[in-house]
């Protein structure tokens, strides 16, 4: 490309159109007002959220259906710690993100002398929560530092990358070769490992796969190395509806005893891109989760790795590269192995060790992703989405995320499904929230009103902090601060001028949905836990 004469500013935002981004969120302040220079006449998106933790919820929906990398622009202070949140909850579900914040001029930067959202480090403040923090001190250098920013954000375990430009360097003019993205490519496996784990998979007589969200690219590959093996096929969370129908599907949690039970059985357990952390293998915290003998790990993130179960053989790769090597290496191995059968008590067994509270919960889930084929469902920490996280089968890949696995932040579900919307607009998006979750993030719904994001904001009602007053209850304690007074949901999005209904019974639900999905645009159902008939046991 050629020279750019330019201000940083708009350097930056052609540059962030070289490497495809399309969307941006962010709140536009003093701090940043520079790096907007450019932004109106781009081909770059953006959407103004109410709040940068908003903004950062957002960008991660976006990149969990695109794969691209979401893209926040916050102001210094303020503006960016309101979006650590966000990053966390993308560090930990390894979801890739790219922050752009404002930071005071180079001269104040470790004085202290009180500037306007002043913090005593920032880079340091924000280290904690990216895999890459850099600040621009060197105008010239933005190009190389974007694409650092990029390789980290290709070609290892997603999270966040944050930069921080100070203002004083937002407005200086450059001249500089814009450059071509580069391509990047994850580790790969060495040939004796990949030929020890075929013959592991040559050995085997009771394997097991395991599926993380590190391995949803890969959906084809892996069911192709499924039938091969005869082996049910075990996702997380962030995996769910990888294998839809599939008789070796198995769309329930590790941390459920006949989960754990199928595994511990197996002399050949093969986890594919999933960090084994406690929120999907431990979310009891009973610590029951098995040894397993013969596991093998394939990961991005060494680090990773060397983190929770013990393998007998760690395989540094991506999930698609290792599959491309090791298909052709097993060959034509087939044979009954009883994959189906096994596959099929465990979900019989997930299913009957789960509450009838559960199973209605589960239910209501069901008729959701059925009145609405190809929908994302998008959750908050509540109760319905717990019980899908222990059972459930999302319609297709990367159409169940939630906030209730990692991180945990609450009022992550609604902004998160605007960036969903924006990344899939051709498919229709519904928000599960509680009621105390989604007034952590009520105002986004303005957000979604102003870009005519087509989601459907489902209020699960239990008049507090259900999930919170359960466990308090169930542990002997006497429950405290879980009833918030909430408003009246019909009214807000009234006030908005988005069309709500407040369900009487639980079997309207999919007409209401249907009715509301096809006027597009932003809507709101309230269901009510107990006033809701079929809502509650």
């Amino acid at each position: 490309m050629g020279v750019a004469e330019k201000t940083v500013g708009e350097v930056l935002i052609e540059l962030l159109e070289v490497y495809g981004v399309d969307t941006v969120f962010g709140i536009p302040g003093v701090h940043t007002a520079e790096l907007y220079r450019g932004l109106a006449t781009s081909s770059i998106r953006h959407i103004t959220p109410r709040h940068e933790q908003g903004a950062g919820f957002m960008a991660d929906g976006y990149a969990r259906v695109t794969g691209k990398p979401g893209v926040a622009l916050v102001i210094t202070g303020p503006g960016l710690t309101n979006t650590i949140t966000a990053m966390a909850q993308a560090y930990q579900d390894s979801i890739p993100m790219l922050v752009i914040s404002g930071v005071n001029s180079r001269g104040s930067l470790g004085h202290g002398r009180g500037c306007l959202h002043e913090l005593p480090d920032q880079r340091a403040t924000m280290a904690t929560v990216s895999h890459m923090t850099h600040t621009l001190l060197d105008p010239a250098d933005l190009p190389s530092v974007l694409e650092r920013a990029f390789i980290i954000l290709q070609s290892r375990r997603p999270g966040p990358v944050h930069i921080e430009i100070p203002t004083d360097v937002m407005d200086s003019k450059i001249a500089i070769e814009v450059p071509d993205p580069i391509k990047t490519f994850g580790p790969r496996a060495s040939v004796s490992q990949v030929a020890a784990l075929a013959e592991k998979c040559r050995q085997s007589q009771a394997p097991v796969i395991l599926c993380g969200g590190g391995s949803i690219s890969s959906a084809e590959q892996i069911k192709m190395l499924a039938e091969k093996l005869d082996a049910p096929l075990v996702t997380t969370v962030n995996a769910r509806g990888m294998f839809v129908g599939h008789p070796l599907s198995v769309p329930a949690s590790p941390s459920l005893q006949p989960v754990r039970g199928l595994l511990a059985n197996a002399d050949l357990v093969i986890a594919l891109g999933t960090q084994m952390g406690a929120t999907d293998y431990d979310m009891y915290a009973d610590g029951g989760f098995p040894e397993l003998g013969n596991l093998v790990r394939v990961d991005i993130d060494a680090d990773q790795l060397a983190r929770g179960p013990a393998a007998s053989l760690q395989i540094l790769s991506t999930v698609d590269q290792l599959l491309t090597d090791l298909l052709p290496m097993v060959g034509g191995l087939s044979g009954r192995r009883g994959g189906a059968e096994r596959a099929d008590r465990c979900r019989r067994g997930a299913l009957e060790s789960l509450s009838p509270k559960m199973h209605l919960e589960i239910k209501v889930l069901e008729g959701i992703r059925d009145a609405l084929p190809g929908c994302i469902l998008v959750g908050d920490s509540t109760q319905a989405i717990y019980s899908g996280n222990l059972y459930f089968e999302a319609g297709q890949p990367k159409g169940w995320f939630n906030a209730a696995t990692g991180y945990g932040a609450l009022g992550y579900g609604p902004p998160a499904a605007i960036g969903a919307c924006l990344g899939a607009p051709e498919k229709p998006v519904v928000c599960i929230v509680g009621d105390g979750g989604f007034q952590f993030s009520l105002a986004e719904i303005g957000s979604a009103k102003d870009c005519g994001a087509n989601v459907i904001f489902l209020v699960w009602n239990n008049d507090g902090y259900g999930e919170i007053k359960t466990y308090m209850e169930d542990s002997g304690i006497v429950p405290e601060g879980v009833t918030p007074s909430a408003p009246d949901f019909l009214k807000i999005a009234e006030a908005y001028g988005v069309p709500a209904v407040r369900l009487d019974d639980v079997v309207d639900l999919p007409e209401a949905l249907r009715r509301l999905a096809g006027e597009g645009g932003p809507s709101l159902i309230e269901i009510h836990e107990t006033r809701t008939r079929g809502a509650g046991v």
